[in-house]
């Protein structure tokens, strides 16, 4: 028998909204987790990214907070769920997640992150936020600064605990666990669960329900997979580059890793003569149906898109997909080169990877067990990979340079 979403007890505007996203079934891990977390219940969910489980949590929160009336504290609007997440990407997915799902609810979210000035963010939490979404340490400065209250806190969920203890966030997560209220519901989620995370979830959690889901199924294995080393201010001229030379890229999905880069490209690509859309979770619900609507109709060539816009997309006949920004999950990579490739066809990706993106490429390889193939002969390749396809075995390698050495060795020589 079929689950669907009315199945999950979710409210009606909920439904509606997953529906316009074009989801049609539950995944496997929000028919286990939605009804638990709708109950109350604390939750440990072992699951990766590209599995579905942002919807796990984030649907159930926002039936939370839209059917109960809200809190307001002194001062500033009472946080009432707060989603802790390892990186500013994932934090803005996780954002946008909670904006295109509540969008026919009066739930309002942000989005807090370090590297950036904090004025912005500042002036969204003094506007007042029911949902706040945030990477360790930009939550503990603004906390410390008393522009962060979580004294009302209803929910909390730590995402991606497997990687917070390898980016060394845990002492942060647990400063924060110490700010917020002992009485509230705590969401769990990590892709693995070792001893050390199991101890961290155990010191966090009470009686809590424990979902699993299966991790996200290997690399289409009939596409194409090419990747391009370019530096990063070259990485819109070489996209140019292809799409005007290759004649076999008809129907072209460009994947960016922000709504921002989405539109930087968009207008890149349509100075140069290429009938590009763009959709992302800034545009307007009937701005991105028009977008799709061209593309899909063949008026568009290439559409450019954030992973959430894209999600529940299903276009046919996509000749090629192209990460321009290799995605920070390395299972959003599976999912964004299985928009090509369906229904027996071939189809072919492409990456664009700059020399900061090397570790994330790594990743990747070692979750679809395979080396992508680099092509070395467009006219931005900006450096070599290690891996050989450029090395000429006659070529010797020039002598090391020891200038350091000897200017070390100088400078003792001046003393004595």
């Amino acid at each position: 028998m079929t689950t669907t979403f009315a199945d999950l007890g979710l409210i009606e505007p909920l439904q509606r909204a997953v529906a316009e996203e074009g989801y049609l079934e539950p995944m496997p891990i929000q028919v286990q987790a939605v009804p638990r977390v709708l109950a109350g219940r604390d939750l440990v969910g072992c699951a990766q990214t590209g599995t579905g489980k942002t919807a796990a949590f984030a649907l159930p929160i926002l039936q939370r907070l839209a059917t109960c009336r809200r809190r307001r504290g002194h001062g500033h609007h009472v946080i009432r769920a707060l989603v802790v997440t390892p990186t500013r990407e994932l934090a803005t997915q996780i954002g946008e997640s909670f904006s295109v799902y509540g969008r026919h609810t009066d739930v309002r979210n942000t989005v807090i992150f370090g590297g950036v000035k904090q004025i912005s963010q500042t002036r969204e939490l003094h506007r007042g936020v029911d949902v706040l979404v945030a990477t360790p340490g930009r939550l503990l400065d603004l906390y410390g600064q008393g522009l962060v209250n979580l004294r009302g806190l209803e929910v909390f969920v730590l995402d991606e605990a497997d990687r917070m203890l390898d980016m060394g966030f845990i002492p942060d997560v647990r400063r924060i666990v110490a700010a917020i209220p002992e009485k509230r519901q705590t969401l769990f989620f990590s892709a693995t669960i070792p001893a050390n995370i199991a101890q961290l979830a155990g010191s966090m959690v009470h009686d809590p329900v424990r979902v699993e889901v299966a991790p996200t199924a290997t690399t289409v294995e009939s596409v194409d997979q090419r990747l391009y080393f370019v530096a990063a201010s070259d990485k819109r001229s070489l996209l140019e580059h292809l799409l005007k030379t290759d004649e076999a890229i008809t129907r072209a999905l460009v994947f960016t890793r922000t709504k921002h880069g989405a539109d930087r490209v968009a207008r890149h690509l349509r100075r140069a003569g290429i009938n590009v859309q763009s959709i992302h979770g800034n545009k307007g619900q009937a701005a991105r149906e028009r977008a799709l609507e061209r593309f899909k109709a063949g008026r568009a060539r290439v559409l450019v898109a954030t992973d959430i816009a894209a999600r529940g997309i299903d276009i046919e006949s996509v000749s090629h997909v192209i990460n321009f920004d290799l995605p920070d999950a390395p299972e959003s990579y599976v999912h964004r080169i299985g928009r090509t490739a369906r229904a027996g066809a071939s189809g072919i990706a492409m990456s664009l990877c700059g020399l900061e993106e090397i570790g994330t490429l790594g990743r990747i390889e070692k979750l679809i067990r395979k080396k992508l193939t680099a092509v070395n002969d467009h006219p931005y390749v900006a450096f070599v990979s290690k891996r050989g396809q450029e090395e000429d075995p006659e070529k010797p390698r020039p002598p090391r340079r020891k200038r350091l050495l000897r200017g070390v060795g100088r400078r003792r020589k001046r003393r004595l």
